[in-house]
């Protein structure tokens, strides 16, 4: 196991506070500093140059979200495992869809023998998976990584309908391909669940067809950004696929 980062959202201690108010509390903190980083990395971000024993990273954030959120998580995955990291940020309302193709043309500009590794926060995770199955992505991609990915739709999608929603409601055409395609292409997958996820209703609606699941007790929505074990996950994750050192 790898150190718990120590920047990382803290458990709050003490028997005496229910687990639904830590969860509460913790998913608070999380939610705020999602917003103070909303107005960072913007600007799509490709290392500069890649060698073929690098592992390149690519980060995909959120609905209302952008690729600042993933700052935590991507200074302790440098640190862990020497990986390059490639983000980019899309605007809110666009579909799965249109996000994979901006997804495809990042992996183009990194070194075609180049690993890549697809780490994707809620909407993002359904963008790699898409981006996998769909854009040929199945030739670049090592593994994806999703942390609370509405594979199965999610109920609280009904007010966006007319933005993402369409993509995201538990009657989506588009969830229902990525399911049924899930085993079509070889390429490992790690659904990470947070138990107490308010976003992703039903909460088995996280859990992608294929490939591992880790449930985290206590953590919500945006809480698997910045949870320590969650990030420990995602570090771990990406060394056991990396390439070996020649």
């Amino acid at each position: 196991m790898v150190p718990l980062p120590d920047d990382a959202i803290p458990p709050l201690y003490g028997s005496y506070v229910p687990a639904s108010f830590r969860s509460r509390v913790t998913e608070t903190l999380a939610t705020l500093r999602e917003v103070s980083l909303l107005a960072r990395d913007i600007p799509p971000r490709v290392p500069a140059s890649v060698e073929p024993t690098d592992d390149v990273v690519v980060f995909i954030h959120g609905f209302f979200a952008s690729a600042g959120v993933f700052r935590p998580m991507r200074r302790h995955l440098q640190n862990g495992t020497g990986a390059k990291v490639a983000s980019f940020t899309h605007a809110p309302g666009v579909g799965v869809e249109r996000i994979a193709r901006s997804l495809a043309k990042i992996v183009e500009r990194i070194g075609p023998v180049t690993r890549v590794h697809l780490v994707g926060h809620s909407l993002g995770g359904l963008v790699a998976r898409w981006y996998v199955q769909e854009l040929g992505g199945h030739a670049r991609v090592a593994q994806t990584i999703s942390l609370g990915s509405p594979f199965g739709g999610t109920e609280l999608a009904r007010p966006f309908r007319f933005l993402v929603g369409a993509d995201l409601h538990r009657t989506s055409p588009l969830l229902a391909r990525l399911r049924a395609r899930a085993h079509e292409h070889d390429v490992p997958h790690t659904s990470l669940v947070g138990e107490a996820d308010s976003m992703v209703v039903p909460g088995e609606s996280a859990v992608f067809p294929r490939g591992d699941v880790v449930v985290l007790p206590g953590r919500g929505h945006n809480s698997l950004l910045f949870d320590a074990e969650s990030i420990t996950h995602v570090v771990e994750r990406v060394r056991k696929l990396q390439k070996p050192a020649l």
